[in-house]
């Protein structure tokens, strides 16, 4: 896949207000491997921190909680970025809290009722290639003449389609699961 950075430049310096800015992109146009945009990338770093987490908090012990410093510590997380993302957790009710000497973070729901695609669109927003195939913010594209005859969306909602899939059906228990089992394949 190309990525759309590898089209020419704008010339910031001719832009009021623009000169010596660094450029930066949305979503829409990250692609693995741009240099442009400096480490362009599918989901956002807060969205692999949540889901990280999420791991290490299935992966405790039944009703146990665990510190923000301890998940920090195990899974190389920023300790201020994860206070965060586990408040956006919490109020949307996929974790819990507890205070005390025995306090920490702890699962709300069970790690099989968790789903990739809750957490990411939770943490990043709309999962759509194109704003006219989001499923949570639905805004027709600016340049599209109609969507029953636009052959990009046609194509993109297949990939959409597809992607929506994998992630609602997948879930953390599923991830622990995939990784135990690529333990267990490399070992033998």
């Amino acid at each position: 896949m190309h990525c759309s950075h590898a089209l020419p430049r704008l010339n910031f310096s001719r832009i009021s207000g623009m000169a010596g800015q660094k450029r930066r992109f949305g979503p829409e146009h990250q692609i693995p491997g741009c240099r442009m945009c400096s480490g362009c990338e599918m989901i956002s770093q807060k969205a692999r921190y949540a889901l990280r987490a999420l791991t290490a908090l299935a992966q405790s012990k039944p009703g146990a909680s665990m510190m923000i410093s301890e998940i920090a510590v195990q899974q190389r997380i920023p300790k201020k970025f994860l206070e965060q993302i586990l408040l956006d957790m919490k109020r949307a009710g996929v974790v819990t809290s507890r205070r005390g000497k025995l306090g920490g973070y702890l699962l709300l729901k069970p790690a099989d009722a968790i789903t990739f695609g809750e957490i990411l669109r939770l943490i990043d927003g709309p999962i759509a290639p194109l704003p006219c195939l989001s499923v949570t913010a639905y805004r027709k594209c600016e340049d599209c003449d109609g969507e029953q005859l636009c052959e990009i969306r046609h194509v993109f909602a297949r990939v959409a389609d597809a992607t929506r899939d994998v992630l609602f059906n997948t879930t953390i228990a599923d991830a622990l699961g995939d990784t135990a089992r690529s333990r267990k394949l490399l070992s033998a």
